[in-house]
């Protein structure tokens, strides 16, 4: 049985809605963090993506992160700049230019996740642990639906 249908398909009762909303509220709560480190969201979000090694190229990260590979580029260049991140090219094949982060790029990387996890947990409050896990696992469960679905038309 479906569960939704054409009355009952609305904003508030709509996962995309409800997924975007929080996201929106997520990064309006967390910029003040990522303010006071001196970095932005997305900056944030390459230095986290090296750390769990998700990419290891400018067009590896783009995919990770759904950026642009332009935009990437650009914005590894500026974070190169800052001394967050070296670019490697491959010996084997030069057209691979590889990333990593430096110790300042790491450090960086670790403590504004420690900042952020703190804001999870104050958000979380005191929901049972086996809730938000199964959460997380509902969340993973559904992106892995939608990326293997064949395209709406």
């Amino acid at each position: 049985m479906a569960f939704y249908d054409s009355v009952c398909f609305e904003p508030e009762s709509s996962i995309g809605y409800q997924v975007k909303r929080v996201h929106q509220a997520m990064l309006f709560a967390l910029e003040p963090v990522f303010a006071a480190e001196g970095v932005s969201h997305v900056q944030w979000s390459v230095l986290v993506s090296l750390h769990y090694e998700r990419g290891r190229t400018c067009a590896e990260l783009a995919r990770d992160l759904a950026h642009d590979k332009g935009a990437m580029t650009r914005l590894i260049d500026m974070m190169e700049q800052k001394g967050w991140v070296t670019r490697e090219r491959d010996t084997t094949d030069r057209r691979n230019v590889f990333l990593s982060l430096t110790d300042e790029g790491e450090a960086l990387a670790q403590h504004v996740r420690d900042r952020v996890a703190q804001c999870w947990n104050e958000w979380l409050g005191d929901r049972p642990v086996a809730e938000v896990q199964r959460l997380i696992d509902d969340l993973a469960w559904l992106r892995g639906r939608i990326e293997g679905a064949t395209p709406c038309t």
